[in-house]
């Protein structure tokens, strides 16, 4: 038996003990983050009405790019913050989350003004958009909460038009893969796409009672090009603090860059 065969085995071993179905990671999610709602790692409430500071405050991609005047999908975003900023600085937006609860913040900010249209479905189900919609499309972090990127992907690429920008955050795998307390932060699960990770509580790098899935670099950023993007950048936000306690974020945060900031571009 080769060893490309024992590694196939045991990747199709490893799927079948951790595949939940779709529909109950979407509910565990939805239950997860509406429970998250009012957290303000997650939300923001007001947003400045002036199109210079909102500008300002953009990521600097998106800034050098310009969104004023531009449909702009803020893509698994809800929590009152991408979206109100957006359409601060000009855009046309439509925010996309699973959560009501956390799309809840949205709505008040359209209700008060500002241009913003809201969708409650997956990021990887934006069939009520149709096929070349958006001039930008902004992610945070939220590829951890489905065990397949591929669907996600071609729904992103389908809604952009030729030539428009993606930029998506990621949680980074080897973060994921790594112990959350101790002197270190040992391995402690194996780098396989989709991986079902295990439930934690009082960590930094996770989110309580969310099911999260690994994802390789090879699902990040080559199934982003296989979708028909370009990778024209990729920073990663270290957040560090090298004063900070052992086990804390900032901590953790010098030994394992916590999240991969991509730039891409549809063709």
């Amino acid at each position: 038996t080769s060893v490309t065969s024992i590694i196939a085995r045991f990747r199709t071993w490893a799927g079948a003990q951790v595949a939940p179905e779709r529909d109950a990671i979407l509910a565990s999610n939805r239950d997860a983050w509406a429970a998250l709602a009012d957290d303000p790692r997650f939300i923001t409430s007001g947003v400045s009405p002036d199109v210079h500071q909102s500008t300002a405050a953009l990521d600097p991609w998106l800034r050098a790019e310009g969104v004023a005047g531009k449909d702009v999908l803020c893509l698994a975003a809800g929590g009152g913050r991408h979206g109100p900023l957006l359409a601060a600085a000009g855009a046309r937006v439509t925010v996309v989350d699973l959560s009501e609860a956390q799309l809840a913040h949205d709505r008040r900010a359209a209700a008060g003004g500002a241009a913003i249209s809201i969708l409650c479905t997956s990021l990887d189900d934006l069939s009520p958009l149709a096929a070349r919609t958006f001039d930008v499309v902004v992610q945070p972090v939220a590829s951890c909460y489905l065990p397949d990127l591929s669907r996600a992907n071609a729904e992103v690429a389908r809604v952009l038009r030729p030539g428009g920008l993606y930029v998506v955050q990621h949680k980074q795998p080897a973060s994921l893969q790594a112990a959350a307390i101790g002197e270190g932060y040992p391995f402690q699960w194996p780098y396989l796409d989709g991986f079902a990770l295990p439930a934690v509580s009082g960590v930094a790098h996770r989110e309580v009672n969310a099911a999260e899935f690994l994802h390789t670099l090879d699902a990040l950023l080559g199934g982003l090009c296989r979708a028909g993007f370009v990778i024209e950048d990729i920073t990663e936000p270290l957040l560090t603090d090298a004063l900070a306690p052992t086990d804390s974020a900032g901590h953790r945060a010098v030994v394992l860059p916590p999240y991969l900031k991509v730039k891409a571009r549809r063709l």
